[in-house]
């Protein structure tokens, strides 16, 4: 396993996959078991993860993900899905919550005041999926370099095709897609990019 500094610098959105190396369950599903790890509003955890990994589901995919050969080589592609309502009281965390000694009534103040504080439109409501799924992605990325395994987010998908070819309710929302493998050594990475640093896109106040 590598150390955290190391999976912060040896991170990076791999391009080229080798087709011919295999993601084993055990790995993947370690990976996402640390993942889960992520922070989220509440602990409520409002996401869920489709893996495609058969060779039709990758074809369905590539032609509504901008044709993007990633999506072919990779030997997994996990759509990121978060829950519009994930606050509401069928969220079986809270049940979990309850079990531990959370009141039924505090439970229903924070979802009465989410419903109609904190989420109360539709673009909030979207927003809460995306900013709390979002973290998940991250670490997902994060701990699969942990393993040595290779990712690369995509945002360049039809949404409302995937929706349909992976029976996603309309109440979710895809907030990105993660190919995960191992990179293909015949091809060159290329240097990255500068980052800019603290006293550029900090403002202290």
């Amino acid at each position: 396993m590598k150390n955290i500094k190391e999976v912060f610098q040896e991170r990076r959105s791999i391009k080229y996959f080798d087709p011919d190396k295999s993601l084993d369950d055990k790995t993947l599903k370690e990976i996402i078991n640390m993942a889960v790890l992520a922070p989220s509003a509440f602990n409520l955890q409002p996401w869920e993860i489709i893996a495609i990994r058969s060779d039709e589901a990758k074809r369905r995919l590539y032609n509504e993900a901008c044709s993007q050969k990633k999506v072919l080589n990779a030997p997994v592609t996990l759509a990121i899905v978060g829950d519009t309502l994930g606050y509401r009281r069928n969220n079986p965390i809270w049940d979990v919550k309850i079990e531990s000694g959370l009141s039924e009534n505090k439970a229903k103040s924070i979802i009465d005041n989410s419903e109609k504080n904190l989420y109360p439109t539709p673009g909030k409501k979207v927003a809460f999926a995306v900013r709390n799924s979002s973290l998940l992605a991250m670490s997902i990325m994060y701990a699969a370099k942990s393993y040595g395994v290779d990712t690369h987010p995509m945002i360049g998908f039809d949404e409302d095709k995937l929706k349909e070819i992976f029976n996603i309710d309309d109440s979710k929302t895809v907030t990105m897609l993660i190919s995960i493998g191992y990179h293909d050594d015949s091809k060159e990475i290329k240097s990255r990019e500068r980052r800019f640093l603290y006293d550029e896109i900090v403002k202290e106040f």
